[in-house]
């Protein structure tokens, strides 16, 4: 019971820790106050900021307090600019987004299926629409890695973001471009298989899904004869 309400505590102190709410150099809320504000005991409060320490977002002091520290920033994917450093950005991800779609399969619950299956219905129906299209994109992988209940494999797509999606698809040859009807059923396919692997808790067939589908995203790049 102890251990779920720190992670209640954890989960607050993050949320306005990163919506700015207590900025880089803000003290935390004294021992008392916070177990005044949470209702728990002051061990849960003590776990919890050691949590926080653990993760990097405080830094306590003997006999001062515990004061927020500078959040790094997200992935700086500004910085892949060659059509190589791309086809490199890909190979990370088929390493990182396999294992977690693997994990996926074996640990998610109800509402984070759920939530997968809402994210590629998105996908289905905006389709072509590149407004949305790359959002609801990057939806359904962030929901995946979510669901491998690894905070890491989390952190590292919601920090690329995004860009992920788009900065593949700016180097497609049209061809493959999501207006082209027989490439877009090509890929809700692809989503498809890897969303029926994490349905059937089957994490070998997820991990499988999910490393054909990114390296067939790879395979159209390289399949373009542009120089850079």
């Amino acid at each position: 019971m102890r251990r779920g309400l720190a992670y209640d505590v954890v989960a607050e102190l993050k949320r306005r820790i990163l919506a700015g709410e207590l900025p880089p150099g803000a003290k935390l809320p004294g021992e008392n106050g916070l177990v005044e504000e949470f209702g728990v005991s002051r061990t849960v409060i003590r776990e919890a900021v050691s949590r926080l320490q653990a993760a990097g977002l405080v830094e306590t002091f003997q006999g001062r307090g515990s004061f927020v520290l500078e959040v790094p920033g997200p992935v700086e994917l500004q910085e892949v600019r060659t059509h190589q450093d791309v086809l490199e950005l890909l190979d990370f991800r088929t390493g990182v987004e396999s294992e977690a779609a693997a994990l996926a399969a074996a640990r998610r619950t109800e509402p984070q299926l759920l939530g997968i299956s809402r994210a590629l219905d998105d996908f289905r129906q905006v389709g072509a629409d590149p407004a949305r299209s790359v959002e609801v994109d990057f939806a359904f992988h962030l929901k995946i890695a979510v669901a491998s209940g690894n905070r890491f494999y989390t952190d590292v797509v919601n920090g690329f973001g995004p860009m992920m999606i788009l900065l593949p698809r700016t180097r497609l040859d049209p061809a493959y471009e999501m207006s082209d009807p027989d490439h877009l059923t090509r890929v809700i396919h692809e989503h498809e298989n890897i969303h029926t692997a994490i349905v059937h808790s089957d994490a070998d067939a997820a991990r499988a899904a999910m490393r054909v589908h990114l390296t067939n995203t790879r395979h159209r790049l390289t399949s373009d004869s542009r120089s850079e």
